[in-house]
C-alpha cells in the first residue's frame, strides 16, 4: 500500500514548461536520516535538493509530466498544470496501483471538479509540500527536473540568464527580454507588451 505526493513547479515564471511530480510512499516508509531534514523544494539548498533527488529517484517510485511554454500559451496554465497532474498519477498508479492522492496547493487530478467525481481518494491542500512528506519529495523531483531543463535552454538561448532565474521575472530577465526579444521557450501571454515582439 502506497500514498502518492503530487506537487508542480513552474506557475509562475515568463519562460520554461511547468513541472509536476508524482511520488508515491510505501507504509511503513522511513526517511533517510543522513539527508538533513526534509523541506519543501524552496525551502532547501541547491546542493540538498540534488541529494534528496538522488536518493528519491533510487528508492521510491514516481513520475513526472510537463507542459511547454507554448501549450500554456494555448491552454493557459492552470489546465496544464493539472492535466500534468493526472498525467503524472496516472503513471504512476499503473506502477503502484490507486492510492490515496495528496496534492499541493491549487493542483488537481484534471480538475477540480473531475477530482472530486472520479478520484475519491485525492484531497488538495494549501501547504502540503510543508505538511506532508510524500509532497515534499514530490515538490523536490520538480524543482530538480525543472532547473535541469532551465540549464539546457540556458545553452539552447544564450543570453537571457536562465540558470541564473529559471525563467522567473528578474530585472535582469526582463533586461535581456527588451534586448533580445523572446526566445521560442518564453510564454508570450506572460509577457504583457513584451510578448508582442518578434521571436
Amino acid at each position: 500500500m502506497h500514498r502518492i505526493g503530487i506537487d508542480e513547479v513552474g506557475r509562475g515564471p515568463l519562460a520554461g514548461p511547468v513541472v509536476v511530480a508524482a511520488v508515491a510512499v510505501p507504509r511503513g516508509f522511513r526517511l533517510p536520516k543522513d539527508l538533513g531534514p526534509l523541506r519543501d523544494s524552496k525551502r532547501l539548498t541547491k546542493l540538498a535538493r540534488e541529494r534528496w533527488a538522488r536518493w528519491i529517484r533510487a528508492n521510491l517510485p514516481h513520475a513526472i509530466s510537463r507542459s511547454s511554454a507554448a501549450t500554456i500559451d494555448a491552454r493557459g496554465i492552470a489546465r496544464c498544470a493539472n492535466a500534468c497532474a493526472l498525467r503524472a498519477y496516472r503513471k504512476l498508479a499503473d506502477e503502484v496501483g490507486e492510492a490515496p492522492v495528496r496534492l499541493d496547493g491549487g493542483l488537481y487530478l484534471g480538475s477540480r471538479a473531475k477530482q472530486l467525481a472520479d478520484f475519491p481518494r485525492a484531497s488538495t491542500f494549501p501547504r502540503a509540500d510543508e505538511d506532508h512528506a510524500e509532497v515534499a519529495l514530490a515538490s523536490i523531483i520538480a524543482k530538480v527536473t525543472r532547473d535541469r531543463i532551465l540549464a539546457r535552454y540556458d545553452r539552447e538561448h544564450p543570453g537571457y540568464g536562465f540558470s541564473e532565474h529559471a525563467g522567473y521575472g528578474t530585472k535582469a530577465h526582463y533586461a535581456a527580454l527588451k534586448k533580445l526579444g523572446p526566445s521560442p521557450v518564453h510564454r508570450l501571454t506572460f509577457l504583457g507588451s513584451l510578448g508582442t515582439m518578434g521571436r
